[in-house]
């Protein structure tokens, strides 16, 4: 079978994981700007309230040298001694005259004549040099009376360089942490699309193996119809070649059947009817009609034990399911051979036991018989290739999804020239409230 291809798949990946890296892009530009707004105005606030604290300080300094002023002696000047650090202090009057020091710029001269009216001035120039520089100004009253007015400016550099470090280390954490979504996206989406891949692949195989084996029945009929027509014949030539085509017409029903058994159970369309019967009534009658094609291959079908095992359950689908196994035990069973049929209880379980004396399953097919259009070896094909059951592979197929949705188990074990044993245990069911299928 030719490999299938992927690559539309593998496109829809990059572009899964594509989108998964601008999302988380967009989010942290969303996040980045919000951080850098909230931290921006924290930081002009820490700046304001730093410079209303240096106002304070100088104001109060003020104040210690009016106290001063008429103590006899050396008296240390309190404002001159004042030092803040990265902080430029002015003490002017209100009409603007610089006291301490004994210049001062003119816009802060203005800024201080307006703290005349306003108390407080805060105001924010950009030199020549394109240097922004921030100012308070706070009107404060000496214990004479007299009113001052205590200016405090500082460089915003200092802001601006915690915004670059700001901005530098979420871009670092920014670029790290998109290629970890980047990395971890891919992996993400390629194990999302995997069980995608698997269907995908599974449905081409599928279908493949379908038309495979419709295109051999469909094949027959059209070769005898065609060889039945090509010239006159004589009323019993013409009936055999019907018979044929009857037979390769039933043949292909079963497999459209088999199919459609199977969709409707993976998209779940057949619900179970669970009734509380006893699996070997089902078992007994399903023998009863898979004895008849025992005979047609000279197969002996024995019922070995038969125990009363009663069984939560779908009547049809667990009689389905006896004549699955019933049928590919006499299958591949050489002419001669031996089918034994079990039923009982082990541990509280009820158990369905199908032993026959076949060619047997080699271990490496195994794990396979459960998968749909398996045939196996060609030795087992060559056994099952006279029986009039021959079907698709699919029969173990149902079987096993039978067994799966009656929440039981099913076990394999053979023996190479020397048979196989195929066992159903169901869950332990209530002795109570039984009726007989």
């Amino acid at each position: 079978m030719t490999p299938v291809p992927l690559q539309p798949l593998r496109r829809l990946r990059l572009r899964l994981t594509a989108w998964y890296v601008l999302t988380f892009c967009a989010i942290l530009l969303l996040l980045g700007g919000g951080l850098f707004i909230a931290i921006r105005h924290q930081l002009s606030t820490q700046l304001d309230a730093s410079l209303h604290s240096a106002t304070t300080e100088l104001a109060r300094a003020a104040r210690i040298r009016e106290m001063e002023a008429g103590a006899s002696g050396h008296v240390v000047d309190a404002v001159e001694e004042l030092h803040i650090p990265d902080r430029d202090l002015f003490l002017l009057d209100t009409a603007g005259i610089p006291l301490t020091p004994d210049t001062a710029p003119d816009w802060v001269r203005s800024a201080a004549r307006a703290a005349r009216t306003a108390t407080t001035v805060q105001l924010v120039r950009e030199t020549a040099a394109e240097v922004q520089l921030r100012l308070r100004a706070e009107r404060f009253t000496l214990a004479s009376g007299k009113p001052l007015v205590a200016v405090a400016v500082a460089d915003q550099v200092e802001l601006e360089d915690r915004y670059a470090a700001l901005i530098a280390a979420f871009g670092a954490a920014s670029l790290v942490a998109v290629v970890l979504v980047a990395v971890g996206g891919s992996f993400l989406v390629q194990q999302s699309l995997l069980p995608v891949e698997r269907s995908i692949a599974y449905m081409r195989r599928f279908m493949a193996d379908a038309a495979h084996e419709m295109r051999t029945p469909l094949t027959v009929i059209r070769s005898r119809a065609e060889v039945a027509l090509q010239q006159s014949r004589a009323p019993g030539e013409y009936v055999e070649a019907m018979r044929g085509v009857e037979a390769e017409t039933q043949r292909l029903a079963r497999i459209v059947e088999d199919l459609l058994t199977l969709a409707r159970a993976d998209v779940g369309e057949r619900p179970l009817e669970r009734n509380r019967v006893f699996l070997d009534d089902i078992v007994s009658d399903a023998a009863g009609a898979a004895r008849v094609l025992a005979s047609a291959r000279t197969v002996e079908l024995v019922v070995d034990q038969f125990e009363e095992a009663p069984v939560n359950g779908d009547v049809a689908l667990l009689h389905q399911l006896a004549m699955l196994l019933l049928d590919n035990a006499v299958k591949f069973t050489p002419v001669g051979g031996r089918v034994s049929v079990r039923v009982g209880v082990a541990d509280g379980r009820p158990r369905l036991e199908v032993e026959d004396t076949g060619v047997g399953i080699s271990e490496d097919q195994l794990p396979h018989i459960f998968e749909r259009f398996y045939r196996g070896d060609p030795a087992r094909s060559r056994v099952a290739a006279g029986s009039s059951s021959d079907g698709a592979g699919l029969g173990l197929a149902i079987a096993k999804w039978i067994v799966e949705s009656h929440d039981a188990e099913i076990k394999v074990h053979s023996t190479v020239g020397r048979g196989t044993t195929i066992s159903v245990t169901f869950p332990i069911v209530e002795s109570t409230g039984l009726s007989a299928s």
